[in-house]
């Protein structure tokens, strides 16, 4: 179910942080959007650096807010995989455009060193 906030009038930029904020969601939904569907461990290997636990918090709240899909199999041990829902497919430009910026600062932050 997708929540709906109040934001300051004129805030679109606020609107959207209330369902990407948090430190490691967008790196989340980069690595969802990239690969399309991946298990727990999966990310835990791309995000080596976030632990278990936070790794959990933020797919239950992006999970919460209508963001990505989690389904878990009955198989033991659990097998958990994580896509992008209608609404998450909705964030892709938003990612690409802070890949784009994140690229662009790599090249300009060499350039500069030179």
């Amino acid at each position: 179910m997708i929540k709906v906030y109040d934001c300051d009038v004129g805030c679109p930029v606020q609107n959207t942080l209330q369902f990407i904020s948090g430190k490691w969601k967008t790196v989340i939904l980069y690595h969802i959007f990239e690969n399309e569907v991946l298990r727990f461990s999966e990310l835990q290997t791309k995000l080596p650096y976030v632990s278990k636990r936070m790794l959990a918090r933020q797919l239950a709240e992006l999970e919460n807010d209508g963001i990505i899909d989690k389904h878990i199999y009955p198989v033991i041990p659990v097998k958990t995989e994580y896509r992008m829902t209608i609404f998450g497919k909705t964030f892709l430009p938003v990612v690409r455009a802070m890949e784009q910026w994140g690229n662009d600062y790599i090249s300009d932050k060499d350039r500069l060193s030179e």
